[in-house]
């Protein structure tokens, strides 16, 4: 869910370092750790998107400490800047066009047939969370946490809590656990009212008729079962759902109307009051997201180790995705190889639409042009390389790939001549050190 021209991508780099860095299940013989030690994982990651897009730094460091076997407190710190330039929704054209900064005191422009990119995109963010793990009793294990996320223009404050039942003598656990944040936007220029005209400058009306700010919230549930099946497999099932509400249109992005009427200007940006008309996009008010994952993982004699997972959503923004990841690690004395291979594919939100007609875009209740939420299909292809030293502690890397396709109406006239779903690349490095 795009927030703010920063937060989404903010999410999904915290996302990837998390998976990077961290191990769900670890491995089928992992040690078990020491009592009454602190247990550190630190890791930086690079993160760079092809055409001059957004770049970002991010360092994390994840410190456990260890009471007992079960009984466990982690402290995590991540912080990330961002830069770069990241597309504005608008539609490519013919023309040279010019766009308002998000605060209205500037402005950028794009070339005739460039991909209309924001470029003043940047931010930095900081974010502490904490969690608390312990025993009830031999059956019944409990965690509680919470998390604060911060950048210049949002504010993310969570709670979560999970409660794990182990049955056959613990070869199964149940698991539930939920999530509850609560977010404030406060978008450069104040909140546009969804699906009105952008204005020119700051001086334009429109900007004095702003909020401040918005707010959200989110409720997180998710019901897992994890079976182990015998000494060397064990696997994972999940069913997730989540409820947001509130304010979950991105301030920051537009959407071009086109001009659909015989002439010479058919397929072009239509002109409004003698300028292109552009108009802030609008998301509904609330979202029900479901999922369903599996994953499985498996210890070969050699100790050798494959992990596959799949996972379906599906929405009431009507988004379906299909996601399937696949890792196996190569095992040498005190060295390891794992490359991965992911597949992503997902349906375009009900309201999507690359651009809005100049004949009916007045009668549009939603309406957003980003990229993240059409039809695309992404591949990721990544190897990592990890060294446990005698001292058991480990220096691992991560070097991945990344790959975007998106796809869906070509346009008309002026328009068709235009690339309205150009591709993305991106590359990874992961540098990590556990102590």
């Amino acid at each position: 869910m795009a927030v703010t021209k920063t937060t989404q991508k903010n999410q999904d780099l915290a996302r990837l370092l998390t998976a990077a860095s961290c191990a769900l299940i670890g491995s089928l013989s992992a040690s078990v750790n020491a009592a009454d030690n602190w247990d550190v994982d630190s890791a930086f990651l690079l993160y760079s998107e092809s055409d001059g897009r957004v770049s970002a730094a991010e360092p994390v460091i994840s410190a456990t400490k260890n009471y007992d076997e079960e009984t466990k407190l982690n402290i995590k710190l991540a912080a990330d800047t961002l830069t770069g330039a990241s597309p504005n929704g608008a539609t490519p054209s013919d023309q040279i066009q010019t766009f308002t900064s998000p605060s209205g005191k500037g402005s950028y422009a794009a070339t005739a047939g460039e991909q209309p990119l924001d470029d003043t995109f940047k931010d930095t963010r900081i974010a502490l969370s904490s969690n608390w793990s312990a025993p009830i009793d031999r059956d019944w294990a409990y965690g509680v946490g919470g998390y604060l996320s911060k950048e210049h223009d949002y504010q993310s404050l969570g709670l979560n809590g999970n409660l794990s039942r182990y049955l056959n003598q613990k070869n199964t656990t149940l698991t539930l656990g939920v999530n509850l944040s609560s977010d404030s936007i406060n978008p450069e220029g104040g909140v546009a009212t969804g699906l009105v005209q952008v204005p020119l400058s700051s001086s334009d009306s429109e900007f004095t008729q702003r909020t401040d700010s918005e707010n959200k919230s989110l409720v997180d549930a998710v019901f897992g079962v994890t079976q182990v099946i015998n000494r060397k497999t064990i696997m994972q099932f999940n069913y997730a759902l989540s409820t947001s509400s509130g304010y979950l249109t991105d301030p920051y992005k537009i959407i071009s109307v086109i001009d659909d009427s015989a002439g010479s200007n058919y397929g072009g940006n239509y002109q409004s009051s003698g300028r292109n008309l552009y108009l802030y996009e609008k998301r509904p008010d609330s979202r029900l997201k479901q999922s369903l994952y599996w994953q499985t993982k498996y210890q070969f004699d050699n100790n050798d180790i494959l992990d596959v997972s799949y996972r379906y959503m599906f929405d009431d923004w009507g988004v379906n995705s299909h996601t399937i990841d696949a890792k196996y690690r190569f095992r040498f004395d005190n060295q390891y190889l794992e490359p991965q291979l992911r597949w992503y594919t997902q349906s375009k939100a009900d309201f999507y639409h690359r651009y809005l007609n100049s004949s009916d875009y007045s009668s549009a209740e939603f309406a957003s042009a980003d990229y993240r939420l059409g039809d695309l299909d992404t591949y990721t292809i990544g190897l990592k390389y990890g060294y446990q030293f005698a001292d058991e502690t480990e220096f691992y890397t991560r070097f991945s790939l990344y790959h975007q396709e998106s796809s869906g109406d070509k346009g008309y006239g002026k328009l068709a001549t235009q690339e309205l779903y150009p591709g993305l690349d991106a590359a990874m490095l992961i540098v990590g050190y556990k102590f």
